[in-house]
């Protein structure tokens, strides 16, 4: 069945990832998808698959603002926005920072974890008060405690928490704003410049993966596909329309172990 037929979608960080997987998945169950990705690189192989590629940097409203206008101008509007691009920070502790360092890394990782979710918000939501549409962020499990990531990246997921809250209360009731939680998930994703950590790649390193699954009650660390369910069924007015202001935990019973 395709549960999101006709569905008109915006979803951040397509190019990797968890994101690349809701993309397809979205796709799969009927829905238009705007793939906003970072580089252009990236473009032939999502068109391939049948997305509409906006290539920005997801921390300038520009970009959310011309992702949205690809979903209006190309089907009338839109219904679902995913603000799920991210930066790790490879638990890089806050004394081994320069001063300086913390300033730019802190510029970089609430840029593109919690800024670029404010700014979808803003752009999309005249389009999704229209259609009475959804708000999906991609969270963590590092939302609800500390030791998912460094000083940074914990501070940017427990804030994009809080902003799901926020945004739920403000919305309401057009538009619903909730969030979706992976815990330890075999992804690509990188860190910010300012860190050096821009070519990084947390699965690239197996005795980081084999810690992480040390700590999962399910015994394996996830892949992006294990969480495309929740971002459909949350996208999905039949299945979710008393839903607003959740961050659902996907993540093994990640947070529930330590």
């Amino acid at each position: 069945m395709a549960r999101l037929k006709g569905y008109r979608a915006v979803v951040t960080g397509s190019g990797s990832g968890i994101g690349r997987a809701v993309v397809r998945r979205y796709l799969a169950e009927g829905a238009y998808v705007v793939a906003v990705v970072r580089k252009e690189a990236d473009r032939a192989s999502l068109e391939d698959e049948g997305a509409v590629v906006v290539c920005g940097d997801v921390a300038s409203f520009d970009t959310a603002e011309r992702a949205v206008a690809a979903s209006v101008d190309q089907w009338g509007g839109l219904d679902v926005y995913v603000a799920n691009a991210g930066l790790w920070d490879f638990h890089k502790r806050l004394e081994k920072q320069a001063p300086d360092e913390i300033k730019a890394a802190f510029d970089e990782v609430f840029g593109v974890n919690l800024l670029a979710a404010i700014y979808g918000a803003r752009a999309s939501l005249t389009a999704l008060r229209a259609s009475g549409g959804a708000i999906i962020a991609t969270g963590s499990n590092a939302s609800f405690l500390a030791g998912g990531g460094g000083a940074l990246y914990t501070a940017s997921k427990f804030a994009l928490r809080g902003l799901v809250m926020q945004l739920a209360k403000e919305f309401a009731p057009e538009v619903r704003v909730n969030g979706v939680a992976p815990g330890a998930t075999d992804t690509a994703i990188s860190g910010p410049n300012a860190l050096g950590q821009q070519n990084r790649e947390m699965n690239a390193d197996p005795a980081r993966m084999a810690v992480m699954t040390d700590h999962i009650l399910l015994g394996r660390v996830s892949v992006p596909d294990d969480h495309t369910s929740l971002y459909v069924l949350l996208a999905a007015r039949s299945e979710s329309a008393y839903i607003t202001g959740a961050m659902f935990r996907s993540d093994g019973g990640l947070t529930i172990s330590i």
